[in-house]
C-alpha cells in the first residue's frame, strides 16, 4: 500500500464512490473538462484548472474511469481551441461554402477527440496503477508532463497544462526556468492529485474515526506547503518575476524594428495589398537606416524568391518562400546588408497538416488549406546564424516546442524571434501565442522580439514581462532594443531530467513500498 492509506481503509473506498453520488459521471467530467480548457490561456487561471484535474483524479478511480476521462479531455480541448472554427470561410482557399463550415467543425471536433484519447489512455494507466498511491501520483504527473513536451513536437498546435500559470499566476509560471513548461504540466497534475486526496479526507463517511483528523491535516500541509514551495521557487527563479524589477530598461543591444503589415490572408495575393506591404517595406528601409536597426517581417511576408525593394545598409529578416529540391519551403529568410536576394534561411519544420502539407501533395490537385499550396518542411535546427550574432527561431506554432529554442539557446542563441501570421485567427490566438512566447522566454532566459502579421508583435523580456508591443490587429511598426544574452538558465541545462527524476522516484517508491 502506499504512503498515508493506511489512515484508513474509508480512503479507497471513497476512490470507487466518488463521483456517482450526485451527478452523472459523464457530465462531471465535461463540465471538469470544460472548466479546464476555460483556466487555460487567454484566461491563464491555474487556480481553476487544479479543481477540475481533482475531479479527473477522482473519476479515475471509478470503473471504466477512462470513458470519462475520454469525455474530459475532450471538453478541455473543445474549449482551449474554441479559435478552429475562425478558419471558416474557406472559400479562398478553393473550398465550396456549404463544405466551408463543416470542415472547420470536423477539424475542430477531431482535434477535441485526439485530446480527449490521450487523456483516456492517460487515464487507463492511472487506474492499473491505483491512483490513491502517492507512487502513481508521481509517475502519472512525470507521464503526463513527458507527453506535452513530445506533443509540442509533433504537427499540431497543443496548448497543455504547462501554459495554465500564465497570465494569471506568472511566480508560478517562474518554475519554467527550472523545468520548462513539461515540470510546470507535471506540478498541476500533482497538485490535483493532492486536492483530491484531500477531499476525499474531508468527505469521509466516518468523521471520528482513528486517523482522519491526522489525514485532513496532511492533505492540507502537504497541498498548501507544495503551493507555497512551488510559488517562492519561481518567484526567486533566476531572472524570475521577484526579480524582474532588478531587470531595468535595457540601454544597450541590438535595434530591432517590426513591421506589422496586418494584410488579411484572404487579400494576401492580390495586387493592390502586395503594393501596399511594398511601400510598408521601403518605407522601414529608410526609417532603419539612421539607427542601423534590422528590420523584421513576420511569417509568409515575401512571395517566392521575392526580392527586396532596393538595396540598404541594414539586414532584413523576413518571413517568405523558397523553392528546394523537395519542393517549396516555409521559412525565415535573411537579407544581408546591401543585398536584395536572401543569403541564409531557417526553413519551417513543423508545417501543419492539411493546412500546409498533405500526404501525396504534389500527386493532388488540392494541396492544402493554404494558399500557397503544399510546403514541405525544413531541418529541426532552430539556429540561425549571423555576423552580430545567432539567434533562435520560431515560426507559427513552433513557439510551443520549447525544446527547439532550448537547444538553439545552448548552440548560442543571444536572443529568440517568433515569426508567424495568425490570420484569420482571433484574439484569443493572439494572446495564447503571446503567453507561449513569454515562457519561452524565461526558460532560456533570453528577450524574445514576437513579429506576428495581425499581432502579437511583441518584445518579451527573460522574466516573461511584455516591455513593449504593437497594437493588435492594425498596421504598424515599431523600434526594439533586444540585449543579447548568454546565459544558461537551470532548464537549458538540466532539459527534462527533473521529469525523468519523477519517474525514478515514482518506481523507487512503488518498489519500497510493495
Amino acid at each position: 500500500m502506499g504512503a498515508w492509506e493506511p489512515f484508513g481503509e474509508w480512503q479507497r473506498a471513497e476512490v470507487l464512490t466518488m463521483g456517482n453520488d450526485r451527478l452523472p459521471r459523464l457530465a462531471l467530467a465535461a463540465a471538469a473538462g470544460a472548466l479546464a480548457g476555460l483556466a487555460l490561456p487567454p484566461l491563464g487561471w491555474p487556480w481553476l484548472l487544479w479543481p477540475s484535474l481533482a475531479v479527473l483524479w477522482s473519476l479515475v478511480g471509478t470503473a471504466r474511469g477512462e470513458r470519462t476521462a475520454l469525455v474530459w479531455g475532450t471538453a478541455a480541448v473543445l474549449v482551449s481551441h474554441r479559435w478552429l472554427p475562425a478558419l471558416h470561410p474557406l472559400d479562398w482557399v478553393g473550398v465550396p461554402s456549404p463544405l466551408s463550415l463543416p470542415l472547420c467543425l470536423l477539424l475542430w471536433s477531431l482535434c477535441a477527440l485526439l485530446g480527449g484519447a490521450l487523456v483516456a489512455a492517460w487515464a487507463l494507466l492511472a487506474r492499473r496503477l491505483d491512483p490513491a498511491r502517492p507512487s502513481t501520483a508521481l509517475l502519472a504527473s512525470g507521464l503526463w508532463g513527458l507527453a506535452e513536451v513530445l506533443l509540442a513536437k509533433g504537427p499540431l498546435f497543443w496548448i497543455g497544462l504547462g501554459a495554465a500559470p500564465l497570465p494569471g499566476d506568472p511566480w508560478l509560471a517562474g518554475l519554467a526556468v527550472w523545468m520548462g513548461a513539461g515540470g510546470l504540466a507535471a506540478l498541476q497534475v500533482g497538485l490535483g492529485w493532492g486536492l483530491w486526496r484531500w477531499s476525499v479526507a474531508w468527505r469521509a463517511a466516518a468523521p471520528g474515526a482513528p486517523g482522519v483528523a491526522e489525514a485532513r491535516r496532511g492533505w492540507a500541509l502537504l497541498v498548501v506547503g507544495s503551493l507555497v514551495a512551488a510559488h517562492g521557487a519561481g518567484a526567486l527563479a533566476p531572472g524570475g518575476e521577484a526579480r524582474a524589477a532588478a531587470l531595468a530598461a535595457p540601454s544597450g543591444g541590438e535595434t530591432v524594428l517590426v513591421v506589422q503589415p496586418a494584410i488579411p490572408t484572404r487579400q494576401k495575393f492580390q495586387p493592390w495589398q502586395q503594393a501596399r506591404l511594398g511601400r510598408m517595406l521601403a518605407a522601414a528601409l529608410v526609417e532603419a537606416e539612421p539607427r542601423s536597426a534590422t528590420v523584421v517581417l513576420p511569417e509568409g511576408a515575401l512571395l517566392e524568391n521575392q526580392p527586396l525593394p532596393r538595396a540598404t545598409p541594414v539586414e532584413v529578416l523576413s518571413g517568405g518562400f523558397r523553392r528546394a529540391d523537395s519542393g517549396l519551403r516555409s521559412a525565415l529568410l535573411r537579407f544581408a546588408p546591401r543585398a536584395t536576394a536572401a543569403s541564409s534561411w531557417v526553413d519551417k519544420h513543423r508545417v501543419v497538416p492539411l493546412g500546409e502539407w498533405v500526404p501525396l501533395g504534389p500527386l493532388l490537385r488540392w494541396s492544402g488549406l493554404s494558399a500557397v499550396g503544399g510546403l514541405e518542411p525544413g531541418e529541426s535546427s532552430r539556429l540561425l546564424n549571423r555576423p552580430d550574432g545567432p539567434i533562435g527561431v520560431a515560426i507559427c506554432y513552433e513557439i510551443a516546442d520549447g525544446r527547439g529554442l532550448a537547444e538553439a539557446s545552448r548552440a548560442g542563441a543571444r536572443w529568440l524571434l517568433a515569426s508567424a501570421n495568425l490570420d484569420p485567427y482571433p484574439l484569443a490566438l493572439q494572446h495564447q501565442f503571446q503567453v507561449l512566447a513569454r515562457l519561452r522566454a524565461m526558460e532560456s532566459g533570453r528577450w524574445l522580439v514576437s513579429a506576428a502579421n495581425t499581432g502579437p508583435s511583441a518584445l518579451v523580456d527573460p522574466a516573461g514581462r511584455v516591455r513593449g508591443a504593437l497594437p493588435s490587429g492594425e498596421a504598424s511598426s515599431g523600434f526594439f532594443l533586444v540585449p543579447p544574452s548568454a546565459r544558461l538558465t537551470p532548464y537549458l541545462l538540466a532539459g527534462e531530467r527533473p521529469l525523468l527524476l519523477l519517474l525514478v522516484g515514482g518506481l523507487v517508491l512503488r518498489g519500497t513500498r510493495r
